[in-house]
């Protein structure tokens, strides 16, 4: 069973009956509850999302109800006009609930599968039109790049190096998810889901001047508030620190997350990690070694055929790979690993 939640900070476009306690919802449908409070102030303005019931404490529903696990929830809208069920019902599909039906005339009601079951199809991933910066200065969208391409990252001594992209964790131009959309002082954006892992300073540290990513604590985009501030590649490849100044929920189409030998890279001039979920950048590292041992072993066996003489195989080989597209989806080493964490990291290390 799934821990519930409380959902104590609900977003300005959300609305709960609950005035004794906060709604108690899992973290997938907490996530889902606060993308679908957007939409639905996107279709009609003014209007809130509004929460009949969650986690259920009173024993009124059936034995097997997901409303005890937090899982379930009845929603309405807050003007509780019914000629608007039909399409809140469609948004709510839209915004990724698992179940979604028509429980009575007076609400509608959603529900998620299980964290352990959608915790491997769903990583940490940027935005589409997120770009990295390529090993000669520059500029591509996440969108674009390529296995092969060689992006500018950072090293475990915090130094900028430069570091190819070895396949996806996830990649899925159609897929829509709730993103943060961090923003800076200096007029920079971030858009990223809240289980991505970002290198992050205080107030206090970036007032002293300690700007290296070496010092710097990495943390869930989740955690990022106003007044933290983020690491970025300045002139001449120096780091520096910038300013969060606003912490936003937007819901686009398009996720994306390339994984490359250092395990991190610059996203929009941004320094973040290339992982997801568990929250500790060394423990994700070492857990990718495997891949990065395996594509050590393809480069070598297409380096021996060049040296032996078969310089057109390993050339072929070479180009197969390269112009393949990638396939959509979290990558099946990522899921195992996620499913396996359940097993062998302690919760406190997890997203959820």
């Amino acid at each position: 069973m799934d821990v519930p939640v409380p959902s104590v900070s609900p977003p300005e476009s959300l609305e709960t009956d609950s005035v004794q306690r906060p709604q108690i919802v899992s973290y997938r449908g907490k996530e889902k509850l606060n993308t679908l409070a957007i939409s639905v102030m996107n279709q009609w303005p003014g209007v809130r999302l509004r929460v009949t019931e969650g986690w259920d404490e009173s024993g009124l529903h059936a034995p097997n109800s997901l409303h005890y696990e937090g899982r379930a929830v009845d929603i309405t809208t807050s003007d509780r006009d019914r000629s608007k069920y039909g399409m809140l019902a469609r948004l709510a599909v839209e915004v990724g609930f698992d179940w979604v039906y028509f429980e009575s005339r007076s609400h509608i009601h959603c529900s998620v599968k299980s964290e352990s079951v959608t915790r491997g199809r769903h990583g940490g991933c940027f935005s589409a039109d997120t770009e990295a910066v390529l090993a000669d200065g520059r500029r591509r969208r996440f969108d674009q790049l390529r296995r092969g391409d060689v992006v500018l990252a950072v090293d475990e001594s915090g130094a900028l190096v430069e570091s190819e992209v070895i396949l996806w964790l996830d990649r899925d131009p159609a897929e829509r998810r709730l993103f943060y959309r961090l923003s800076t002082a200096a007029g920079r954006r971030l858009t990223v889901t809240p289980g991505h892992l970002l290198y992050v300073l205080d107030a206090e540290s970036a007032a002293a001047g300690n700007h290296s990513a070496h010092s710097a604590r990495i943390t869930f985009v989740k955690h990022v508030i106003e007044g933290d501030y983020v690491l970025v590649a300045g002139a001449a490849g120096a780091v520096t620190a910038e300013r969060v100044t606003a912490v936003d929920l937007v819901h686009e189409s398009g996720v994306f997350a390339p994984l490359t030998r250092h395990g991190t890279l610059l996203a929009n001039g941004v320094l973040a990690s290339c992982y997801a979920m568990v929250d500790d950048q060394r423990t994700a590292h070492a857990a990718f070694l495997p891949v990065r041992w395996a594509v050590n072993v393809r480069e070598l066996t297409l380096h021996m055929l060049e040296h032996f003489g078969v310089r057109a195989a390993a050339a072929a080989a070479a180009a197969r790979s390269a112009a393949s597209e990638p396939t959509s989806g979290v990558h099946w080493y990522a899921s195992f690993l996620y499913a396996l964490s359940d097993y062998v990291l302690p919760r406190d290390m997890m997203l959820n």
